[in-house]
């Protein structure tokens, strides 16, 4: 099935293709004599773009290069992908038509039905069928291979590209690691340690002739030690490694205060760094939707798409949450270390999701 639906898209793609050639001829006839115009290349490229996004690649990758020329190469790339289609599509026409004839016992262009005209038409069907299905692959092949040569920025520019890209990368994730260490620090110092302080003033009070103390005591060394189990989780959580990612989010769900549905459907387990990214961003969501959204409901969906793992995270609270805010903002950090994608939808009453793309490779 998914082999089919891959083959209808491609068809559609190629088809599609053809089509967007007859026009990019217009458009370049029309613009010929004013080459050189900024309006004139500003169409081209918002052309580009529409062509890179037909082809699946991505457009924001490819905003440097020539986009008339490129228009310009594509034309007759397209006029052939149409060919390819006209010739598919004429033989599929004439095989229905001869199948129809001789279900009604009649003669086709002539012909009769019998055994060595049958197995002609049928291996002769089988490899026009191939190469034209070949010639279908080859086209959509080529017209990537042509947007990624001409769109796509020079190989030096690219390399200087990523080098401020893994320096911003660097620099984030050194900030969003110092925010979480210094709110580990704010947890343990406002939160854990004054309520060990508080335990131990209750034990001496209890030691002293008030037993009844010996409850509430007991109260906050359990509350204590609850606190003390999710600030070790929060620095990393190491049921990571034992149980993978589903069971880990599983105990965040439990130990969530708003119900959380979790849905995790991965084939094969994804590299430690990616699966430690899904579930803080995972963690950091539900803390959000449970604290300041007043979320009834949080879904958590994570799967595979196009070599990557896509984590989403939706809840049906009020809504307006900032992704410039400290935990988001640390999150797409650590996201983008990875070459990942994050985004935050979040409009003023809700409901707000969060997904994070994980590249795998």
């Amino acid at each position: 099935m998914r082999v089919a639906a891959e083959g209808l898209r491609l068809l559609g793609a190629v088809t599609l293709g053809a089509v967007t050639a007859l026009a990019e001829l217009v458009f370049l006839l029309l613009a010929l004599p004013l080459l050189g115009n900024p309006n004139v290349t500003a169409a081209a490229r918002r052309l580009a773009r529409l062509e890179a996004r037909r082809l699946r690649l991505d457009p924001d990758a490819l905003q440097d290069g020539r986009p008339v020329p490129y228009l310009a190469a594509r034309v007759p790339v397209g006029v052939l992908g149409g060919l390819v289609i006209t010739l598919l599509v004429y033989g599929a026409r004439a095989y229905v038509l001869l199948l129809t004839a001789w279900a009604r016992g009649e003669r086709f262009d002539g012909m009769a039905p019998s055994l060595p005209l049958v197995t002609y038409l049928v291996v002769g069907g089988t490899v026009l069928l191939f190469l034209a299905l070949s010639g279908l692959v080859g086209v959509h092949a080529l017209e990537r291979r042509l947007a990624v040569r001409m769109l796509a920025p020079d190989p030096t520019q690219a390399l200087e590209r990523r080098i401020a890209e893994l320096a911003e990368s660097r620099a984030g994730i050194v900030a969003a690691v110092d925010s979480e260490r210094r709110r580990i620090e704010r947890d343990l110092h406002d939160g854990l340690q004054q309520r060990l302080v508080a335990l131990s003033m209750l034990v001496g009070r209890a030691r002293r002739g008030r037993p009844e103390l010996l409850e509430q005591a007991h109260q906050e060394a359990q509350q204590a030690l609850a606190e003390l189990r999710e600030v070790a989780w929060r620095v990393y959580p190491s049921g990571l490694d034992a149980l993978g990612l589903g069971e880990a989010l599983a105990g965040v769900a439990e130990r969530s205060s708003v119900p959380v549905k979790v849905a995790c459907d991965l084939r094969r387990r994804p590299p430690r760094a990616v699966e430690t990214a899904a579930y803080f961003v995972v963690c950091e969501a539900v803390t959000n939707a449970a604290k300041h959204a007043g979320a009834t409901l949080i879904t958590v969906e994570v799967h595979e798409e196009d070599a990557a793992v896509l984590v989403r995270v939706r809840d049906d609270g009020a809504g307006g949450a900032q992704a410039a805010g400290g935990g988001l903002s640390g999150l797409a950090r650590r996201v983008a270390a990875l070459d990942g994608g994050f985004e935050v939808s979040s409009p003023t009453g809700g409901p707000t999701t969060i997904t994070a793309v994980l590249p795998c490779g």
